[in-house]
């Protein structure tokens, strides 16, 4: 298993969010962990930003719920090496939103932007751990049999 340092970062009131550093197309970004979230979702425009074009975005005519709306429009992305800490994956594919609304939030009370929310789709596959008391997340380096899914 590997082990991938994280940050816990206050919001207003009592909530709180993990943050940990990825990789993703050879630049250095802060994601979200979310366990709550069913996928890993990238940021369009910082996507865009970072030289990545919108003919690259696979137009899924999916409209994604949560995030504060049930009519956003997504996009898939194929990551050719999408790298966590440490861990690793290749070729794998994440969802593409609008993210800007959570980045302008994260602006308001001082923290930097994120490029995405590490979501379910990850966590459940390598049989993520999250380790609150070290801050630390575990993540095996290969997928979990589906027998161990279940």
């Amino acid at each position: 298993m590997q082990k991938i340092p994280f940050q816990v970062i206050s919001l207003q009131a009592d909530g709180f969010h993990i943050i940990t550093d990825v990789n993703v197309f050879g630049k250095d970004f802060k994601m979200v962990i979310d366990t709550g979230a069913s996928k890993t979702v990238l940021d369009k425009h910082t996507l865009i930003q970072s030289g990545i074009t919108e003919e690259e975005f696979l137009n899924t005519d999916i409209l994604s719920t949560g995030l504060g709306t049930n009519s956003m429009q997504s996009f898939m992305l194929a990551v050719p090496e999408f790298h966590i800490g440490p861990w690793m994956t290749r070729n794998f594919t994440v969802a593409v939103l609008d993210l800007s609304a959570i980045n302008i939030a994260y602006e308001q009370i001082g923290v930097d932007p994120v490029i995405g929310v590490l979501g379910g789709d990850i966590l459940r596959l390598y049989g993520g751990q999250i380790d609150y008391k070290k801050q630390i997340l575990r993540l095996n380096q290969r997928k979990l049999t589906r027998k161990s899914l279940r």
